[in-house]
């Protein structure tokens, strides 16, 4: 019975501890089952542990989840195999502890001796499970998971629970440490448990990578995550470029790098190993990519940004817009001419790729003829030549939402999801920018899709001021009072009478059009002084903030009563801090850089509105309205000059009721111009709405920030309470609200 009992415990199913013992017939006394009892379900425990132990260890996806189970059996149930052997060999030599009077082994010193063995491997047991089965069951289990169980079940009041859980958290984190070493000093993922790294390659990219946060353990903060994702990638550039040789500094630093990991005590602390990843981070960018992206090359880029994106040179913007609308004339105008033959004029006007990339062709050959002679044009047109070769106007299709380099980075705000994109031509299209490397070290595809995102909608409101003033070109719809003809046929009844009739018709179609000179002013005036707000405040104080940051430049702060240095020393000696300008400017290594500049996006996307779709939707509504109002000021145009012709040289077009088509413009001009009207009321009230909502304006005193010493905190620029004390209507909102409402009611039975 003992040898059974032995061999029970070493993991060899007995049938004395299988066998049912609760008959009658039973020659086990009620005591003796009770102890059999505890011996077979800790012979279980070992059957089970070994079994499933050997299954991990064999074909788990997860290194440390393996590395965890090999632990567990050849650590602890290997003591516990040497546990079975000790009491096996005291009963031999009969120790007194085991062997009591007359050779006789009591059952319950062998109960004994194994009695602190059973809450270990019941919990040795629920970590196996748990590896194999997942969090839930629901999902397979990674080795971010064991590690933070591991973690959690250190915090116990059990010693012996305590001890094991360290001893495998020691194993976990050293296969993990393993792993995230590969990365950070050659920047190559692991060749085994791959899918269990928490650097993925993106989908469709094998040299472009993110971070899983599901598969970082808890003691990795985001910056640090951020930290590790920028080391392996830097390294990973620039062995695939071809840019490391023998005497690569990289590799010099291999073995500080190597040293500085190996002072990690584990379990490992959050604070220390954000310390030597920083460190890492650091000696890495003080030396090789320092050399690899230089400063000037970063500014170059985000200067081209600036000026071509957030339309910092006007005349690109206006060059844009005019091959844009040209390319839409002549594709109407042709459609109209086919549709007589052919019945599929629709079919002819639809946008492809190669047209957009035509009109963005024709936009860089309308720059060029404005070059200069001078140095400054000269530098200008080095960007320009840059320009040319990194942006792209290209179709949208699908969605445009690029993989975002990493997750743990901080995330620029939402911009609002209203289409702007599809105002220039009709159809999706916007600015996209090639990133060359090694620039792609700090400028991600989700930052140029920011950037897209902007353009689309400052492009948007300049195109639709743009068609506005134009308006103002077509000098006969303004004035118009024909002079009687030329003797002696002026002076004759006849003449007389048909200047008048010109003239009464002149002065009707001018009263039919006072409402939409009006509108047409007011929105002009509205979008002027929008887009004032959002490029010469917005954008430029941003930008300003943000180009000061990177060349180490004191920042400016705004003037008050007193002169501008002595309002700066008193704010931050108020603070109990140096002077802004007594600062010691320093260079910013990529990842910084990249923090950096997606703060800056999403306080320009903020300070734009572009994250507020209260505001955003109502715009991209009066833009719409406006594109219709401008489409029928000039229809009505041709309409008259048709009718004019019929009227006085006796042309006429036999396909064609030019006064039912005039009577139908004009309702619907009065309509449009009521809904522009209305659009514009509209945004005010938003306006309003917001600058009520907004806490924390900016009062003219510096901000006090709590992090990183020098890093970018974005100037606060652009108060929309600024913008509303200029956006003064008076009272003409309150005139003809009702109208308005029977226009809607009207042009809404006419659509039914």
């Amino acid at each position: 019975m003992l040898h059974e009992i032995l061999l029970s415990l070493s993991g060899h199913p007995s049938p004395l501890l299988t066998a049912d013992h609760s008959s009658p017939a039973s020659i086990l006394s009620p005591a003796e089952k009770a102890l059999l009892s505890s011996i077979a379900h800790l012979s279980d425990l070992h059957c089970k542990l070994l079994a499933n132990t050997a299954t991990i260890a064999a074909s788990h996806q997860s290194s440390i989840c393996q590395a965890v189970a090999t632990a567990i059996r050849s650590t602890h149930l290997a003591a516990f195999q040497r546990k079975v052997l000790e009491v096996e060999d005291g009963i031999l030599r009969k120790d007194a502890r085991n062997v009591g009077a007359y050779n006789i082994v009591p059952l319950t010193a062998i109960v004994g001796e194994f009695s602190g063995w059973t809450r270990r491997m019941e919990w040795f047991l629920e970590v196996v499970e748990f590896m194999m089965r997942g969090k839930g069951g629901e999902k397979k289990c990674t080795g971010a998971m064991v590690i933070d169980r591991l973690c959690d079940s250190m915090q116990t009041g059990y010693v012996d629970i305590e001890e094991a859980a360290l001893s495998l958290v020691k194993v976990a984190e050293t296969a993990w440490l393993k792993q995230t070493s590969a990365w950070i000093l050659y920047g190559r993922l692991p060749s085994f448990g791959r899918e269990d790294f928490f650097v993925q390659n993106v989908d469709g990219d094998v040299q472009e990578y993110e971070s899983k946060n599901e598969l970082l353990p808890a003691f990795v903060s985001a910056s640090t995550a951020s930290s590790l994702l920028f080391i392996g990638r830097s390294l990973n550039h620039i062995r695939v470029k071809g840019m490391s040789n023998s005497s690569s500094p990289e590799l010099d630093l291999l073995s500080s790098h190597l040293q500085q990991l190996s002072t990690l005590k584990f379990p490992i602390n959050s604070a220390n190993f954000s310390r030597v990843i920083a460190s890492i981070r650091l000696s890495l960018s003080q030396t090789t990519l320092q050399k690899l992206l230089p400063l000037s090359r970063v500014i170059e880029i985000l200067s081209l940004l600036r000026e071509f994106f957030l339309l910092g040179r006007g005349e690109f913007a206006i060059a844009l817009i005019t091959e844009a609308d040209d390319k839409i004339r002549s594709r109407w105008r042709r459609s109209d001419n086919l549709a007589y033959e052919k019945r599929d004029g629709l079919g002819n006007i639809v946008v492809k790729d190669g047209e957009v990339s035509a009109i963005l062709a024709r936009t860089w050959a309308a720059m060029s003829s404005l070059r200069g002679d001078n140095q400054e044009d000269q530098d200008e047109d080095e960007l320009l030549e840059l320009a040319r070769d990194l942006v792209q106007l290209i179709l949208v299709k699908g969605n445009p939402t690029p993989p975002s380099k990493s997750k743990s980075l901080p995330q620029a705000s939402e911009i609002a999801s209203t289409p702007f994109k599809n105002l220039l031509l009709s159809v999706p299209v916007w600015l996209t920018l090639y990133i060359p490397s090694p620039l792609d070290l700090f400028l991600a595809p989700s930052d140029v899709q920011s950037y897209s995102s902007i353009n689309a909608y400052l492009l948007s409101i300049h195109r639709a001021h743009l068609r506005l003033t134009d308006l103002w070109k077509i000098t006969s719809l303004r004035r118009d009072h024909p002079a009687p003809p030329g003797p002696p046929y002026g002076s004759s009844t006849v003449g007389r009478s048909k200047v008048l009739t010109i003239r009464e018709r002149m002065k009707e179609r001018s009263e039919a059009m006072r409402s939409v000179w009006a509108t047409s002013s007011a929105a002009v005036f509205f979008l002027g002084e929008t887009e004032v707000y959002l490029q010469g405040e917005v954008v430029q104080g941003t930008w300003l903030g943000f180009k000061n940051w990177l060349t180490g430049k004191p920042e400016s702060r705004p003037t008050s009563s007193k002169s501008l240095e002595d309002d700066d020393e008193d704010i931050w000696l108020k603070a109990g801090r140096e002077p802004i300008a007594n600062s010691i400017t320093h260079t910013h290594d990529p990842q910084s850089l990249a923090d950096a500049h997606r703060r800056y996006l999403s306080a320009l996307a903020t300070s734009l509105l572009l994250t507020n779709s209260t505001f955003t939707d109502p715009l991209y509504h009066l833009l719409q309205q406006i594109d219709h109002l401008v489409a029928l000021v000039h229809r009505v145009h041709s309409i008259w000059q048709s009718l004019d012709l019929e009227a006085d040289e006796g042309v006429v077009d036999a396909f064609s009721d030019f006064h039912k088509e005039e009577k139908d413009v004009k309702e619907q001009l009065v309509v449009i111009a009521a809904r522009v009207k209305g659009a514009i009321e509209e945004l005010v009230k938003s306006l309003r709405d917001i600058d009520q909502e907004k806490e924390g304006w900016d009062n003219g005193f510096a901000e006090l920030v709590l992090g990183e010493e020098g890093a970018y905190v974005p100037a606060k620029v652009g108060r929309v309470d600024r913008l509303l004390m200029k956006l003064d209507f008076g009272g003409w909102f309150d005139n003809g609200k009702r109208r308005v409402d029977d226009l809607d009611g009207l042009d809404e039975s006419d659509d039914e």
